[in-house]
């Protein structure tokens, strides 16, 4: 099974159930393989502590120009819709940060003149740790190409019984990025307006995608019943309901598992695990 934990704005608690939820899995004899693809701000791994790491350099492609084969025709600069390239006089200047590597300038060069280079976007790391696979993407500072890093991330999908996707908050094309590939969206959030708001975003994303999803509601009973009431209207499944407890902030705070610092926590998680496992087993019937 291949499940999303998104949300629809950051702060929700989706890394929390990500992760509880992982390792809860694990404790119950599954093969987990987690997968963080908030590359801008990747955490899994801090509530893991691996304590090796295998770590290679996250590539994509870009253009080099051999200037002496070079006419300066501008055929490549044309088809480039990202400005990648621009012909000054006779030469052809790349703007490696603008490209979106689809290959068209050196396949359009009439001189063959432009070959298949590569440069690093961040790193891509995985680890064995709480027995469980872990691997996640981190996006070098000032780097533009979300999406690239995701799917490199995403490809690292191995043989698991159940492989969770921590996607990256909101509904930018990052997020929709993560959702690739899924057999259910948990959408975190929480009962206040905000949550409510960014959760029908995140809703209509998903359904758009035409991907079953239901709904965790964390930080229970701090707000009011419009997130309750909105899901029985559109037909969302509330998965779970996590109290608002201020032992599992206290945890997060120190990189804890919430399952071993607060009573009663680790059934919440071992209970969500089934509940969804069940929705893969209906889905696939």
């Amino acid at each position: 099974m291949n499940l999303t934990i998104a949300s629809g704005k950051g702060g929700t608690g989706k890394t929390t159930v990500a992760v509880n939820l992982a390792v809860a899995a694990t404790r119950e004899g599954r093969r987990v393989q987690l997968l963080d693809c908030d590359v801008e701000e990747p955490n899994c791994h801090l509530f893991l502590e691996p304590e090796t790491e295998r770590r290679r350099d996250a590539l994509v492609p870009v253009p080099e120009v051999e200037e002496a084969a070079c006419n300066g025709c501008g055929e490549c600069a044309a088809i480039c819709r990202y400005n990648a390239l621009a012909v000054v006089g006779s030469s052809v200047m790349v703007f490696p940060e603008l490209c979106h590597g689809c290959a068209g300038c050196w396949l359009v060069c009439p001189e063959q003149a432009i070959t298949r280079g590569e440069r690093s976007i961040g790193d891509l790391v995985e680890a064995d740790v709480a027995g469980l696979r872990l691997a996640y993407g981190r996006l070098n500072v000032g780097e533009a190409l979300v999406p690239p890093l995701i799917a490199q991330v995403s490809a690292l999908r191995g043989d698991a019984d159940l492989t969770i996707v921590d996607a990256p908050p909101g509904t930018s094309c990052s997020a929709i990025a993560a959702l690739s590939g899924s057999d259910y969206v948990v959408l975190v959030t929480e009962p206040t307006p905000f949550g409510l708001n960014d959760l029908v975003l995140a809703a209509d994303v998903v359904r758009q995608l035409e991907l079953p999803c239901g709904v965790v509601i964390n930080r229970a009973g701090a707000g009011d019943d419009r997130v309750h009431d909105w899901c029985r209207r559109e037909g969302l499944e509330i998965l779970l309901e996590i109290p608002d407890d201020r032992r599992v902030a206290e945890a997060y705070a120190r990189g804890d598992l919430v399952l071993d610092a607060v009573p009663g926590a680790a059934d919440l998680y071992r209970d969500l695990m089934r509940t969804l496992m069940a929705r893969a087993v209906e889905g696939a019937a």
